[in-house]
């Protein structure tokens, strides 16, 4: 199954945060997709769009660097929520790289087809 990693708090300032997460949380991510951690999501807690930018090259950079692991992140505090992408991302072998912001308010439910 999907490993999650919850990461954050982190500053609303998005340059604040960018430099927290690569000073402070990156090398302990680093370790586990090198322990062999796949796939892996990170769980960023919601933030402006300044933050954006930051988070999806940070996603990429290390799902290049790990490939074949896949790498992705989602922004979200809803546990259910995350919990549904992280049954979603463990059937999509051949996403990585990607930041998928959660609502888990006012969508319809996920739709698995029937074996």
């Amino acid at each position: 199954m999907n490993e999650l990693l919850h990461l954050g708090p982190l500053s609303d300032d998005a340059l604040e945060a960018a430099a927290d997460f690569h000073a402070r949380l990156l090398p302990g991510i680093e370790a586990t997709l090198s322990g062999g951690a796949d796939p892996l999501t990170l769980v960023f807690l919601p933030a402006n769009h300044e933050h954006r930018a930051w988070r999806l090259a940070a996603v990429q950079g290390l799902a290049r660097r790990f490939a074949p692991s896949r790498v992705n992140a989602v922004e979200s505090d809803e546990r259910e929520a995350v919990a549904a992408a992280q049954r979603w991302l463990d059937g999509a072998g051949g996403v990585t790289g990607q930041l998928l912001p959660l609502n888990g308010k006012g969508a319809g439910g996920v739709l698995y087809p029937s074996e």
